[in-house]
């Protein structure tokens, strides 16, 4: 249920628009990190299948929704809510260390996100709905991931990660905001180009060496 949602969200016809046009994506392909380019393929129009994966993956680390991580989950939990089955799920977290490790991977995705540096997307004419999916999947994942485990805050369990995650927060969100504010220059067309997209770049190296990886 979960793949099926994801695998949706991936056809969506504003999935590969809203990364090329909204994050950091095409700004991977001017730098010495990871994959280079940064998609497959000559053709001018960007295709899903054309994504490499740290471009693609570390643009929505940079825009701090993380959507690999956690897209699906809270629908698929929903699911079995509503068939009467989330006993079972339950029964599983606590039985199968393999679906533990999962949950909690996907947690740290989500306690990693941050949708406030992007609120103003949801207002986009282009773009805001398309937001409001993610963000709206959020919030469903992170609250039925949260009773699942019986957690009162993501990875609750699992205090110096959480710790750590939060340290290097304080770093990288005025750093984002930076590059969202250069971000929405250059989709406007204003001030200096050049400038801006150096701005995007210089920002992009610092998040990643305060993440300490580059997706």
């Amino acid at each position: 249920i979960s793949y099926q949602k994801y695998s949706d969200l991936k056809a969506h016809p504003m999935f590969v628009p809203y990364l090329q046009e909204m994050s950091t994506l095409e700004y991977y392909g001017k730098t010495n990190i990871g994959s280079r380019p940064s998609k497959r393929g000559g053709d001018s129009e960007l295709r899903f299948e054309d994504l490499r994966a740290i471009p693609f993956v570390g643009s929505w680390s940079q825009l701090k929704q993380n959507v690999p991580g956690f897209f699906g989950f809270g629908f698929a939990m929903q699911q079995m809510k509503e068939q009467g089955r989330f006993e079972e799920v339950i029964d599983l977290y606590k039985g199968s260390d393999f679906f533990k490790t999962l949950v909690l991977n996907s947690m740290m995705s989500m306690n990693k996100s941050y949708f406030p540096l992007t609120y103003y997307i949801k207002n986009n004419p282009k773009f805001g709905e398309f937001w409001n999916v993610l963000f709206d999947e959020f919030n469903l994942s992170k609250n039925i991931m949260l009773e699942l485990t019986g957690f009162k805050q993501l990875q609750q369990e699992d205090p110096l990660s959480r710790k750590s995650v939060k340290i290097r927060e304080r770093i990288v969100l005025p750093l984002l905001s930076i590059q969202q504010y250069a971000l929405m220059k250059i989709q406007k067309g204003e001030g200096n180009k050049e400038a801006y997209e150096k701005l995007v770049t210089r920002s992009l190296f610092g998040n990643i060496n305060a993440s300490r990886n580059s997706a």
